[in-house]
């Protein structure tokens, strides 16, 4: 007999209550930017403008009028009635769209008073071509794309069908989020879109993904590792997928279906409930990926899930969807429960933690046995200073490397393991160790940290382990920076008395994903420029945002402009209270000589 009371048809009423009335507000927003994005299209069709400036023109009116936007959207009509008279198409386009296996037009562009394309004139459409809301191609030649399909527009496609046009580069995109309205409302779906230019003309094919290959893309991330399900939620159509791991997790039939969003609390343990109602409130409110567990009550007793889920946004921002990966830990639990008595475990966790201590110190030591002072290498003059924490139990995964490779070019990186303690330091030898060697087969960055990548993620034995860094290189020859940034805070550059960050590339974090493949920047240095490489905990402070420690770093950067680059980081480390940082904080300025 469980050991749990008999659920509450009030406590798990009321929050499958609750998780409804959000679906339902989220509907309801939805609908209002379906509304949003037809009037858009309509005032831009009337008008010969492009969508952004119908949008601003509407937010004026409404400004102007003291009407809610939305009630001001409801009050412009549908253009008047297109000429529909047959349109003549050169013989080959027929013939060209009949070669399309997907659904296929033929658009020829629509210009205004200055000559500039605004929107597409729909000249030709194969047998297969099918709008969302079920118009076949016979009755879409002769409008204009935005009146025939307004969703082009919010979706950001038709800007790509601009660049398409104006540069003859082809575009392929999937997949794409794509919500289409009509009538006010809302038809949304995944698909695969190609655009090219031919002629005067585009052509543009379309498809919708199907249920398996929207598993596969779900799956990527979770297929090596065992008892892991995945479940899409769509919330605008109230369709679910589930891999069939799920169905076994919380002990349903196929034949029954997957769960409702809103049916989750009524199979978890009363006890848990804050927690899926947490959950679903950070995902449909707050916009956030969780990582959450809980318990469900399962035919087979009590199961512990490990819950990673995140919502799919759509182009203004709204969710559409929510995906969920999702790992059975009910052994782990067991045997963590097992080894629960209290003397023991008491005793145990002090010895442990007293060698974690020793051991954590040593690797900090052998790992990073500069802690500051300066490093002459071929063009460079390079500063470090490495502090660790307020608790130096709490020793973070922070790294750094400088130094001359075979080739003659200067390896420059720095990096941050995720968490504290022995793992974040076995983390960040395993990072720092791993890239010495690689950095020796002469790859660019862009390589280099793919590996990284890789070394990680198959080294951690199905436990996810995460981090970032930035690897470059510095050619003397040149003075260029070749650099990637995995997930970290942009470098700050400081030329002639001026910091900015510097852009990049972006990259995903090191260990979020299998297979992931990094990009590389070149920035071009000149004399005197001093780049200062850091870890976020010289600018992240608790009750403050990243973004505002980013630009008191900048500030105070544009204000430390000593030619020794150690007096550039004492005055960063000043002005940004880095001495007192309860995480560790990692510095490298560079100056090129």
């Amino acid at each position: 007999m469980s050991k749990y009371p008999p659920f509450s048809r009030f406590e798990s009423g009321a929050a499958s209550a609750r998780v409804r009335d959000q679906i339902a507000r989220l509907r309801h927003d939805l609908r209002s930017e379906a509304i949003l994005d037809e009037a858009t299209a309509r005032l831009a069709t009337q008008l010969n403008i492009r969508p952004g400036e119908a949008a601003e023109q509407l937010a004026r009116t409404a400004q102007h009028s003291g009407l809610g936007l939305v009630e001001v959207a409801k009050g412009v009509e549908r253009p008047p009635e297109e000429d529909r008279s047959p349109l003549e198409a050169p013989a080959w386009v027929d013939g060209m769209l009949e070669a399309v296996h997907a659904s296929a037009l033929y658009l020829t562009p629509v210009k205004d008073t200055t000559g500039r394309v605004v929107d597409f004139l729909i000249l030709a459409a194969n047998r297969h071509a099918r709008t969302l809301d079920g118009r076949t191609g016979a009755g879409l030649v002769g409008c204009r794309l935005m009146t025939a399909s307004p969703g082009v527009a919010s979706s950001g496609l038709l800007d790509d069908y601009y660049t398409v046009y104006e540069t003859g580069d082809p575009v392929h995109r999937e997949p794409v989020e794509f919500v289409e309205v009509m009538d006010y409302l809302i038809w949304p779906a995944t698909l695969s879109v190609r655009a090219a230019r031919v002629d005067d003309g585009l052509l543009v094919s379309w498809r919708a993904l199907d249920d398996e290959e929207l598993l596969v893309s779900g799956w990527e991330r979770a297929q090596r590792l065992a008892e892991l399900g995945w479940g899409e939620w769509n919330l605008a159509t109230a369709r679910t997928l589930w891999t069939a791991q799920m169905y076994e997790m919380f002990g349903r039939e196929r034949a029954a279906g997957p769960m409702a969003l809103e049916e989750l609390p009524t199979v978890v343990v009363p006890e848990d409930l804050p927690v899926i109602e947490d959950q679903i409130r950070s995902l449909l409110e707050f916009r956030e990926a969780v990582e959450s567990e809980f318990r469900i009550q399962h035919r087979h007793g009590i199961r512990h899930l490990s819950v990673f889920s995140e919502p799919i946004l759509d182009t203004d921002g709204l969710p559409v969807k929510v995906r969920s990966l999702v790992q059975d830990v009910t052994k782990n639990r067991r045997k963590e429960r097992a080894l629960a008595v209290a003397h023991e475990q008491a005793h145990r966790q002090r010895k442990r933690a007293e060698e974690e201590h020793r051991v954590t110190v040593q690797l900090q030591n052998t790992i990073l046995p500069i802690r500051r002072g300066l490093i002459q290498l071929p063009g460079l003059t390079a500063a470090v200073r490495y502090l660790p924490g307020e608790e130096l139990t709490r020793l973070g995964g922070d790294w750094f490397k400088a130094r001359l490779i075979p080739d003659g070019r200067v390896l420059l990186a720095i990096g941050d393991a995720m968490g504290h303690g022995l793992t974040a330091a076995s983390i960040m030898l395993q990072m720092r160790s791993g890239l010495a060697g690689l950095a020796y087969t002469g790859a660019h960055s862009g390589q280099l940290t793919t590996w990284l990548n890789d070394l990680i993620v198959h080294s951690s034995e199905g436990v996810t382990v995460t981090g970032t860094a930035i690897v470059g290189h510095f050619d003397p020859e040149d003075h260029s920076f070749c650099w990637t940034n995995a997930g970290h805070p942009a470098p700050v550059l400081i030329r002639e008395g001026r910091a900015e960050l510097v852009d990049a590339v972006p990259g995903m974090m090191l260990g979020a994903f299998d297979a992931t493949e990094y990009g590389m920047t070149r920035t071009p240095l000149e004399p005197g420029d001093l780049l200062v490489l850091y870890t976020d905990g010289i600018v992240e402070r608790r009750g403050h945002d990243l973004d505002t420690g980013m630009n008191a770093l900048v500030q105070a950067a544009g204000s430390c402009t000593a030619d020794d680059p150690e007096e550039v980081i004492s005055c960063l480390l000043r002005r940004m209270g880095g001495e007192s940082a309860e995480d560790d904080v990692c510095v490298i300025a560079v100056r090129v000589l």
